[in-house]
């Protein structure tokens, strides 16, 4: 069974690579020297790593490194435009904020984000080096006459959670340009990267899609528990399983699943095997199963979105385990927990088509199949908001900035008005609207989030402090000059008395 499994892991990476990303969220323009604004901003990919200001935009002046940026200790005096020279004959460093541009090539984009993010920079474009070869205007100006087909996709490489600027790839024309300008003309450039989402109307719509077997959301999932209902009914939300086609994945073929444990139904649907071993633990067939348990429990009690995501903490918290994962007794405890009737939940797996007939269809996990189509998705987990894939990492600021964003302008639900110019607008989000009064947004605040009232109680506490040492500090000196007065006394006084002696002798 093992050689079987690149089968579905190889098409999937080629999906990744075939599929293209529109822009329609972001845009990238130059807005000085006017004379380099284009109609419609430059085309651009961006990355899929970093957390883009949905609504917002940057726009700050555009350097570009003399390096590839693949080394952690970034030389900022290099570079154009060039800077005055400091105190020690250096150029000053590039003043911050700043959007920096580097070259492709010689590391990993994330490795060149992460680098530029440590030496201060607000964004990152990143100037292709290879034309594309439908590109004709390219091509007749390049020495070099390689090409690819198509942009190269800036996917995280695994180490990208730490990343917070946002970063865009530029086509080699346009890049070479903007590269000439600066370096032989020293031209001071101020570049816009912007985000935004569709607004159709007042409420939001957005999807979450994930699978069972994947880690990489389930802190996202038990932390939006406590946010997705403050939204109201403003926001509906989707919760998504992503499953494969087993006849597109070669699967079944003529009618016969060749892919055994990795497909349920004869082959028809698929996963891949989470812990790499097909004869051993939890199977793609597995997974496409608790795949199923959750679109019924979301099909089932979905009005009530909490519900499904209590199953889903409670399964990642007891069940999610090799030991645990198809356990009907761990299943049967968190329904419990969950409030879930087995019964209905049961009735809706068989009646949708269940998992173990071999020529049966599930219509539910087909519906599946066809919103996975539609929304073009790649890569778990992702986030789709107004249909629109969101880019960056998967955490709770990015996703309710963009629901945030995606309201029509002056639509937005309390919890978005209310909490805009809070610093925590999650802790203002759980608090139904109200800002904590530890934010920097606060005026009655300092910019450690500390409160007035707390301040001033300190401040008061040390003047105290204070007073009362100066007190004791004053005490103490009137003492010490008490005691120099009895001292200087007392040696006059026996010479007092020894007058009055004489006196009285005479």
């Amino acid at each position: 069974m093992t050689p079987l499994l690149p089968t579905v892991t190889a098409l999937l990476t080629a999906k990744v690579f075939a599929d293209t990303f529109d822009q329609g969220s972001s845009y990238l323009q130059i807005q000085i020297p006017f004379r380099l604004n284009k109609l419609g901003g430059y085309e651009h990919r961006e990355a899929l790593f970093g957390n883009p200001p949905y609504g917002r935009s940057i726009t700050q002046p555009l350097y570009y490194a003399d390096s590839d940026l693949c080394d952690a200790t970034v030389d900022d005096r290099k570079g154009y435009p060039t800077r005055p020279l400091d105190d020690s004959g250096k150029m000053e460093p590039w003043p911050a904020p700043f959007i920096l541009m580097m070259d492709r090539g010689g590391c990993t984009f994330v490795q060149k984000v992460r680098n530029a993010q440590h030496a201060g920079a607000a964004g990152v474009v990143i100037a292709d080096n290879i034309c594309i070869c439908s590109d004709t205007e390219c091509m007749s100006k390049s020495e070099d006459k390689t090409c690819e087909q198509s942009e190269p996709i800036m996917l995280d490489d695994g180490s990208g959670g730490d990343i917070s600027i946002p970063a865009m790839l530029m086509l080699k024309h346009d890049a070479d340009d903007i590269k000439k300008n600066i370096i032989d003309n020293d031209l001071k450039i101020q570049l816009q990267m912007g985000w935004s989402l569709p607004q159709p109307d007042a409420n939001v719509e957005y999807e979450l899609w994930t699978s069972p077997s994947e880690h990489s959301s389930k802190d996202f999932q038990k932390k939006w528990r406590d946010i997705a209902p403050k939204f109201g009914d403003r926001v509906t939300f989707t919760p998504r399983q992503y499953i494969y086609d087993g006849a597109r994945t070669g699967c079944r073929t003529d009618g016969v699943n060749v892919c055994g444990n990795l497909c349920t139904n004869g082959g028809q649907y698929c996963a891949l095997d989470p812990d790499g071993d097909t004869d051993n633990g939890i199977s793609g067939a597995d997974v496409v199963t608790e795949s199923l348990r959750r679109i019924c429990i979301w099909t089932e009690y979905g009005k009530i979105g909490v519900i499904y995501m209590d199953y889903i903490n409670a399964f990642v918290d007891n069940c999610d385990s090799l030991e645990r994962f198809t356990s009907q007794d761990c299943i049967q405890k968190i329904f419990k927990r969950s409030k879930i009737d087995k019964l209905i939940i049961d009735n809706c797996m068989s009646n949708s088509g269940g998992t173990l007939g071999f020529n049966s269809k599930n219509n539910l996990l087909d519906l599946e199949l066809e919103a996975q189509e539609k929304s073009r998705v790649i890569i778990l987990p992702s986030i789709f908001v107004n249909k629109k894939g969101l880019r960056g990492t998967l955490n709770i600021n990015n996703v309710v900035n963009a629901i945030c964003a995606s309201f029509l302008e002056g639509s937005a639900p309390g919890a978005c008005a209310k909490c805009s110019a809070c610093e925590d607008n999650i802790e203002c989000i759980k608090n139904d609207g109200i800002c904590p009064r530890s934010t920097s947004s606060d005026p009655t605040s300092d910019s450690k989030g500390i409160s007035k009232r707390f301040f001033g109680l300190v401040l008061l506490t040390m003047c105290s402090l204070f007073g009362f040492g100066m007190y004791i500090h004053w005490k103490n000196k009137h003492k010490e000059m008490q005691d120099n007065v009895r001292t200087i006394l007392s040696e006059y006084m026996p010479l007092e008395g020894g007058d009055n002696e004489m006196v009285n002798q005479r």
